[in-house]
């Protein structure tokens, strides 16, 4: 070893004195004290704290997260069940249009049918006022006719009505095409007579 006054050669240059081994020895131990007795606890402290909201920050996001799956999965089958509805509501509404296009042609078909009878009823109606017009006419077209033919005043209108009648029948049956009757035709004659 060297000592103090002496200068250090070779690889005591890189070796300090004792004095300076102890000095150092003393304050790293100081500090080593002041380290482990107030800055290591504190500093453990600060680090549990650390951890429990780290931990507690992860337990509330897998919380959160799982409350999140769950109100995924409720939306889903929400979801779902909405489709059904809407699908069950679409069923139901071309079922019900269906039904109502079935109700409208049938009351148009019944009013169709309710027409077509009035019209019939009307037809009848005015053929039946034609009819009556026209024998009308005919009749009196025929007494006047029959007047001159006969020479005598037809008048008295049962045997009006007679002549009518048989000059109509006459007039039905050669529009038949079947022969006129001879009855009709003595029938005439003993009406002049």
């Amino acid at each position: 070893m060297t000592t103090a006054h002496e200068t250090p050669t070779g690889i005591g240059i890189f070796i300090p004195p004792v004095y300076d081994w102890f000095w150092s020895l003393l304050v790293t131990a100081i500090i080593a004290v002041f380290f482990f007795k107030y800055l290591l606890p504190k500093l453990n402290a600060i680090l549990d704290e650390r951890a429990a909201k780290i931990e507690g920050g992860i337990a509330l996001a897998e919380k959160v997260q799982a409350e999140a799956a769950e109100a995924k999965a409720q939306t889903k089958a929400e979801l779902d069940e909405a489709r059904t509805v809407a699908a069950g509501i679409k069923e139901e509404a071309t079922a019900d249009g269906a039904a109502i296009v079935a109700e409208a042609r049938a009351k148009a078909q019944a009013e169709a049918a309710r027409i077509i009878e009035t019209a019939h009823r009307q037809i009848e109606a005015e053929r039946a006022a034609a009819v009556v017009s026209l024998r009308e006419e005919v009749g009196g077209l025929a007494t006047e006719l029959a007047s001159r033919i006969v020479g005598e005043s037809l008048a008295d209108e049962a045997r009006q009505s007679r002549v009518i009648d048989r000059f109509l029948e006459e007039l039905d049956a050669g529009l038949d095409g079947t022969p006129q009757p001879a009855a009709a035709t003595a029938d005439t004659e003993a009406d002049q007579g």
